[in-house]
Parts: C-alpha cells; sequence; structure tokens
C-alpha cells in the first residue's frame, strides 16, 4: 500500500513530517518498499558501526534524483533515486554514502562549521567597519570610504561562504570513501555508485565550463568519479552483481512507484502491451485500479496472484483496490492473507482494520478523513472489536501511521468508547505534527479515564510532551 500525505489525487494514506521551519512536507508510507529498503539498509548500517542506532530510511515523494540526512537518525531518499536506479546496487551505493555522513557526524561538525564562519566574519566585518571609522576621523573622501566599506563588509562573507562549502566538499569525499568501506565489508560492489556519480557528471557536463568549482557544495562529478573509481576498483567485489531475485523485487518497486505517480499515458509508455513482464503486469493493474474499471482491476490482480500466490503485496493491492473502491467487506480477505504473508506488516494491519471498520455495524463514521469519534448508535459489531485488535498492534508497532489512529478512533466510536476514542485522535494529530489538536484532545480524553489509569497516564504524556524538532534538510547524493 502506498501512502502519502496531503495528495488526495492519489489513493493512498500517510504521515507528513515538519521541518524545522515549521513546513509540512510530505512522505510516502508503503510496506513492500519499506521492506525492501531496510533490507538494503541493515547490512549497512551494521558495518558502519549505526546498526543499534534504529535508523529509519524516509521516502520523500520528488522526482529528483536526490537523498540526504537531515538528523542522525533518518536517511531521505526521493522516489525518484528509486525509480532512477536500475539496480538495487545503485541506491544501495546511495544508502550508504548518506550512512557515512551519519557515522562520520557530518551534521553535528557542520553546524559548528557555520557558527564559526559566521564568528570570523563577524569579527572582520567589525575591524573593516573600524577601519572607515578610522579613515573617517582622518579626513577621508566619504565616497571613498563607502565604497572600501562595502568591499570590506561583503568580502569576509564571501570566504566565509567559500569555507563553508570547502569543507562541505571535504565531508561528501569523506562520505564516499566510507560508503566504499562498507560496502566492501558487506561483500557488494561500489559500481553502482560509479553509476549513479556518472548521472550527476552527465548533468553537469553542459554547464561545467561555467561553474566555480569553489562555489559548489560537491566535488564536481568528473573529479568524484576518478577518486571513487580507484577506490572502488580495489574491492574484490567490484563485479559482483546483485542476486536475480533481489534485482526481481527492484523492478517490482520500481513498477510500483511509476504505476502509483504516473498517468496513464505515461504508464503504457514505460510497460506497453508487448512487455509481459511481471512488472509491467503490476504497473498497469496499478494504474488500472487508480484511473481505470474496478473490476477490470481486480482481474489484473488476480493474475498477478495467480503468477506469484506467495506475494503479499499483490494480495495487499487487491485489498486497497477493494477498500477504496467501495467495497470493504470484499477487501478483508485478500488483506487478511497480506498480513500473514508479510509477518504482520503493520502498514498492511492498519489497513486490514481500516477495512473491519468500514465494514461493519456501527454510528461512528470517517468523512474526508476526519473522525467523528464521540458519535456511536451501538456498542460495535463483531468486525469492530476485530479492527480494534488489528489497529491496536498495528500502532503499537508504528505509531507514527495518522491513518492507523484515525481508524482506531472511529473503531472506538463506533463501540461507544468516547476515551479512548478521543485518545486514539489525540495520537493522530500528533503523528501528523498537528500539536496544539493533539494537546486539546488529549486534555479531553484524560477527563474521561480514571486518574492514573493507562489511558491518563498516554493522554497526559500528550499533553506534557515537547514536539520533536526536526532539523532543516541538507541535500545530499
Amino acid at each position: 500500500m502506498l501512502a502519502v500525505a496531503a495528495v488526495a489525487a492519489l489513493p493512498l494514506h500517510g504521515a507528513s513530517a515538519q521541518s524545522g521551519g515549521g513546513r509540512t512536507q510530505s512522505i510516502i508510507r508503503d510496506a513492500e518498499i519499506e521492506t525492501l529498503l531496510n533490507e538494503y539498509t541493515r547490512p549497512i548500517l551494521k558495518a558502519a558501526g549505526l546498526g543499534s542506532q534504529n535508523i529509519e530510511v524516509v521516502l520523500i515523494p520528488d522526482r529528483a534524483f536526490n537523498a540526504f540526512v537531515a538528523d542522525g537518525r533518518r536517511i531521505f531518499v526521493n522516489t525518484g533515486a528509486l525509480m532512477d536506479s536500475q539496480t538495487p546496487n545503485q541506491i544501495i551505493g546511495v544508502l550508504a554514502h548518506e550512512s557515512g555522513h551519519i557515522a562520520g557526524g557530518h551534521l553535528a561538525r557542520m553546524r559548528e562549521q557555520i557558527a564559526g564562519a559566521q564568528t570570523m566574519a563577524i569579527v572582520a566585518m567589525m575591524l573593516a567597519g573600524a577601519g572607515v571609522a578610522a579613515g573617517a576621523a582622518a579626513g577621508a573622501d566619504g565616497r571613498n570610504l563607502g565604497n572600501a566599506a562595502a568591499a570590506g563588509m561583503s568580502l569576509p562573507q564571501e570566504m566565509a561562504r567559500r569555507s563553508i562549502l570547502s569543507y562541505q566538499r571535504g565531508e561528501e569525499q569523506a562520505a564516499d570513501r566510507a560508503a566504499v568501506s562498507y560496502l566492501t565489508k558487506t561483500g557488494q560492489s561500489a559500481k553502482g555508485m560509479l553509476e549513479t556519480f556518472a548521472r550527476l557528471q552527465n548533468d553537469q557536463l553542459f554547464m561545467s565550463q561555467r561553474i566555480d568549482p569553489y562555489m559548489l557544495s560537491h566535488p564536481m562529478a568528473r573529479e568524484r568519479i576518478g577518486t571513487l573509481e580507484q577506490l572502488a576498483r580495489k574491492s574484490p567485489y567490484f563485479h559482483k552483481k546483485d542476486p536475480p531475485a533481489l534485482q526481481a523485487r527492484h523492478d517490482l518497486m520500481r513498477a510500483k512507484l511509476v504505476g502509483f505517480t504516473e498517468r496513464p499515458e505515461t504508464v503504457n509508455r514505460k510497460y506497453p502491451a508487448s512487455d509481459t513482464s511481471l512488472p509491467a503486469d503490476y504497473a498497469r493493474a496499478i494504474s488500472a485500479y487508480i484511473y481505470g474499471d474496478l473490476n477490470k482491476a481486480v482481474t489484473q490482480i488476480d493474475a498477478l496472484i495467480a503468477r506469484q500466490p506467495e506475494n503479499p503485496y499483490f494480495h495487499e493491492l487487491k485489498g486497497q483496490a477493494l477498500l477504496e473502491g467501495g467495497r470493504a467487506a470484499q477487501a478483508v480477505a485478500p488483506l487478511r492473507r497480506a498480513v500473514e504473508l508479510s509477518n504482520g506488516h503493520p502498514l498492511i494491519r492498519a489497513m486490514l482494520g481500516q477495512a473491519l471498520v468500514q465494514s461493519g455495524q456501527g454510528g461512528a463514521a470517517a468523512q474526508g478523513g476526519r473522525t467523528n469519534a464521540g458519535a456511536s448508535t451501538g456498542k460495535g459489531g463483531a468486525n469492530t472489536q476485530d479492527a480494534i485488535r488489528e489497529l491496536v498492534i498495528a500502532t503499537l508497532r508504528d505509531p507514527d501511521s495518522p491513518s492507523a489512529w484515525r481508524s482506531l478512533a472511529i473503531a472506538y466510536g463506533k463501540r461507544g468508547d468516547r476515551p479512548n476514542a478521543d485518545l486514539a485522535s489525540a495520537n493522530a494529530a500528533w503523528a501528523s505534527g498537528d500539536y496544539q489538536t493533539a494537546r486539546q484532545l488529549a486534555a479531553r480524553a484524560r477527563q474521561g479515564f480514571p486518574k492514573g489509569s493507562p489511558g491518563w497516564l498516554k493522554a497526559d504524556d500528550i499533553i506534557k510532551l515537547d514536539p520533536p524538532v526536526t532539523p532543516k534538510s541538507s541535500s545530499r547524493r
């Protein structure tokens, strides 16, 4: 299930991340992609000494080929990087590079470097100002003094900027070296990194004659490739290829992103009818469910399941198509199968809970993504109780999914449990970054629980908890 916040055109649900400036940044949640990227990243993080730090890979819905780190616990990857990476090794190299930034503590040191550069610039400008004042006291020409002041005060800023950019270029080269070492430790090739930088070299080629290399935050691609190739070719794994099964999953991931994010004409151009591969069928089935006839789409998805009966994400896709097509009761069976085959992935379990809520009997309803948690005409049926069980497990394993919390709030509302419905709604608001609403709902929930009870304590935690501070991102490749 591909899920993204604040993109109503896509049949997706998801979360959002607050930037340091208070701006909401959409992110994508998807069980299949997250599972695959975690498999790509886990051995790299272990080799980097980061295996115990619970570092996440976060997907950004952006077509540009890019990845970056914004703190010491998340690697952000654009969907464009996934769609354009032709092999697992290419994106693994990118993940290894970003892991090098985290392991090297580059973000913290960059902040120190910026602070130092700013201090030097301020001191230099003060000295320049003092020189101008001394000239004025000596009776120097005012116009010349003004020109001297402007030059004297802009030069330190320019020097500080170049100093920071030079430092950042050094970080990029250090991250490259670290990435090669991680890939070698895990028995993987750095050839994919070279292929990625060749892409960057092509992007820079048309403007390379007009670029001042000292004004770049990254080394020029041709220089970077030359340095990296010397290191990469020393590895005994340089010519090692990705396992065919891993390549097949990578191809399915790329097809899934194309199916969900591109218009039908683009999907058909990339995967024409003459292409009968599994990824092509996957992309076309997704596109058919989003833009075409639901019955036709389900038939195409059933054909996918027939080809790979044990693939949990094909069953998940069928459940999602039926659920969003208004057939919640029919969606339950394929989603149960998807939960079973995926070892209970919380995103799929949350969708199962949503299907159970919508197919059950009760008074509360979700309209436009909002929960009327307090309304209820009864205690709910068996499906509602089943939904609560599934959604509680899902939110325990993945507390950052707003949609799972919203579905849980609806389920509690159907059962007539106002305090737990308010508490779930508060968690949904918190996970969405709406901290004021979260506190208001938590305060209301706290009034409904006995003082000191588990529900009361959870609501009290939300009221007293400080919002997370997310640093502004630093673009890196």
